[in-house]
């Protein structure tokens, strides 16, 4: 015998059930239902929540110089995407100082108002990290931000370096003889800012340290000695195995003007580097961590 089916209520329009086992049924559930978000003490329980939404970090805003070589654009993107790589999830943008879009002006008008670290690609101090950065941050109210330090000196930039030079040619077990006999010249760009030159003069000694050899520091534009005066210094003293390390970011007419005075081996310009990558997320950090010690050593202060 087949179960008839339910009859439907002229005046409520909705369904007899069939017995009562399945009316029993429906109460049972519905009650428990409303049982489960109750307490045994008889308060309500608050229902479940998914995992709260993680925030965002504060932008981290790379600065570039800027070059017309097309070259030196393409490298400063290999090593931003290399940042990324580093730390998925922090959000990474480009400014140029200029010859270069975008320019940081523009970069950070396109930001949305929050925290932002601007990290200088820029290896030393100088106008451009005294002066001009901070002159394009005042031109967006909108950004809590703070300037952090240029990349060096910093042991990282040494070791940058000293793989450059290897992939040169470099032999990095020299013997007796050959450390007697060779040098290396630290090519950099030049500033008239006097704080410029004792970065490099740091980073060249760090480099001494690292080689076992000297390292003289020399200029392609607006300060002294030159990289061949650095390199006739260094003949004088028997040093005539030489090589020159290109203390630039990117490739670019100083790097490929320093590089054409070697006498032996030129090292290629510093570029995207995985230890580049991990010195601009260290910057970032560090700026990050004294922004935040800052308020409380302020509350320290006042009490």
């Amino acid at each position: 015998m087949t179960a008839s089916k339910p009859q439907r209520d002229e005046l409520t329009g909705t369904a007899h059930l069939d017995s009562t086992a399945q009316l029993m049924t429906r109460i049972t559930s519905q009650l428990g239902t409303q049982l489960s978000h109750v307490r045994p003490d008889g308060s309500r329980r608050t229902p479940p929540q998914g995992p709260p939404a993680p925030l965002t970090p504060p932008a981290l805003v790379v600065v570039a110089h800027g070059s017309r070589d097309p070259r030196a654009l393409a490298t400063v993107h290999a090593l931003l995407d290399k940042v990324r790589e580093e730390r998925p999830g922090l959000p990474v943008h480009l400014g140029h100082i200029e010859l270069n879009e975008p320019l940081l002006t523009d970069t950070l008008a396109g930001l949305a108002p929050g925290r932002a670290v601007l990290a200088p690609l820029l290896l030393s101090r100088g106008y451009h990290v005294k002066q001009d950065i901070p002159a394009a941050l005042a031109t967006a109210p909108h950004l809590s931000a703070r300037v952090a330090p240029p990349l060096g000196p910093h042991p990282l930039l040494v070791e940058t370096l000293y793989a450059r030079l290897v992939e040169a040619g470099w032999d990095p077990r020299p013997d007796a003889r050959t450390r007697r006999t060779s040098g290396v010249v630290l090519a950099a760009a030049g500033s008239r800012d006097p704080d410029s030159a004792v970065d490099t003069a740091r980073t060249a000694a760090l480099l001494a340290e690292r080689l076992g050899v000297p390292v003289v520091p020399a200029y392609a534009s607006a300060a002294a000695p030159t990289v061949p005066a650095a390199l006739r210094a260094l003949a004088v003293r028997g040093r005539h195995r030489a090589a020159v390390a290109a203390y630039f970011t990117a490739p670019g007419r100083f790097a490929t003007q320093c590089a054409q005075a070697a006498p032996w081996i030129a090292a290629a310009p510093l570029g995207a580097h995985t230890a580049m990558a991990r010195l601009l997320l260290h910057r970032y950090d560090g700026t990050l961590a004294s922004t935040a010690a800052a308020p409380a050593q302020r509350q320290l202060t006042s009490a």
